[in-house]
């Protein structure tokens, strides 16, 4: 991985001082690293006030970053975590082996110590799979995004899935609070002959408590490249949701429900038109028993029939939640011949 620092007041004395001393916290402390190239408009007009603690305070940058490849042989081979670094508040635990159908597979639950995001807050994750790979990714609990009194947080995500590997990156849903202002970037470079399921899934704010689109700006990229010289994109997704009144558009927005959930599956193990169909018979069955008649999905084919991908909106969470359950499942059945375990949290 190429780290490149941004211009500083200490390096320029540095330069100055014909020097080569390293930058102050090296290379992953410096914005060039963890700022995003770019904020949308929705989220950076509200910048910082520095009567708050400031972007790149102590505590304030989280960065992880984890390397899986195949170790072993025969029997013994599996997906082992072979590289990690972290700088709180994002963490993780060791990967746990608890699917008796694929004992080689990891699960991951990645962690914040803060328990959530606060303004100014910058997070960044670069996490590798090397050929052959098979891990499954997920959260500890929600994500929360707290009150913002000034400032905005952002997250930068960054997934590379070689050739030949099987990778489920699913966290638990994004709760954005009253005045929450958040920017995430989730850029996926995956092999042509690799496999990538990715989900989200964003509630209006804290539903238990009545507490309904009263975040103030949540924008969301999605960006998916074949790996190469010159990436070659699979599927782009953009999220802006901004607010007014208690709502967030119309039809084509939300149409006023309180969950939106996505099911991204990119891979070339089966045709698209075979995932999109068993997608569509899973949510059909699960909606049939759903107790939300809000609730409303659709499932299309993605381009260059790279794989398929699902959209759920609703109401309730646990209709949401078993929906998206249910098509995760299906489709780590479908791709790996194995059924899903059921995920420990």
């Amino acid at each position: 991985m190429s780290i490149v620092a941004a211009a500083t007041p200490m390096g320029d004395a540095l330069a100055a001082a014909g020097t080569d001393a390293p930058l102050y916290g090296g290379p992953r402390l410096q914005p060039a690293h963890f700022e995003p190239a770019h904020v949308p408009g929705e989220v950076a007009r509200y910048g910082s006030d520095p009567h708050t603690l400031p972007v790149g305070s102590p505590g304030k940058v989280g960065v992880l970053e984890l390397e899986f490849a195949l170790r072993g042989g025969g029997e013994e081979r599996r997906t082992e975590l072979v590289r990690h670094f972290q700088k709180s508040p994002l963490q993780i635990m060791r990967p746990l082996y608890y699917d008796p159908a694929r004992p080689d597979m990891p699960y991951t639950y990645l962690m914040t110590t803060g328990g959530g995001i606060l303004h100014n807050d910058r997070h960044r994750m670069d996490l590798g799979f090397g050929p052959g790979t098979s891990a499954h990714i997920t959260t500890q609990a929600h994500t929360k995004l707290y009150r913002m009194e000034s400032g905005y947080a952002t997250s930068l995500v960054h997934l590379d899935v070689a050739e030949g590997a099987y990778v489920e990156y699913l966290p638990d849903p994004l709760i954005p609070y009253r005045d929450a202002r958040f920017y995430q970037r989730t850029a996926a470079t995956v092999h042509a002959d690799a496999t990538l399921i990715l989900g989200e899934t964003i509630y209006a704010g804290r539903l238990s408590r009545g507490e309904r689109n009263a975040y103030t700006a949540l924008a969301m990229d999605l960006e998916v490249n074949r790996p190469g010289g010159d990436l070659e994109p699979v599927a782009f997704d953009r999220v802006r949701l901004v607010p007014r009144g208690g709502e967030v558009g119309g039809r084509g927005v939300m149409g006023g429900r309180d969950i939106v959930s996505s099911l991204y599956v990119f891979t070339g193990r089966v045709p698209a038109r075979i995932i999109a169909d068993r997608l569509h018979d899973t949510v059909e069955g699960a909606l049939a028993a759903a107790p939300d008649p809000a609730a409303r999905a659709g499932v299309s084919v993605l381009p260059s029939e790279s794989g398929a991908w699902l959209r759920f909106v609703g109401d309730d969470t646990v209709t949401s939640a078993t929906v998206f359950s249910a098509a995760a499942a299906a489709m780590h059945e479908l791709i790996t011949g194995d059924p899903a375990p059921a995920i420990r949290k």
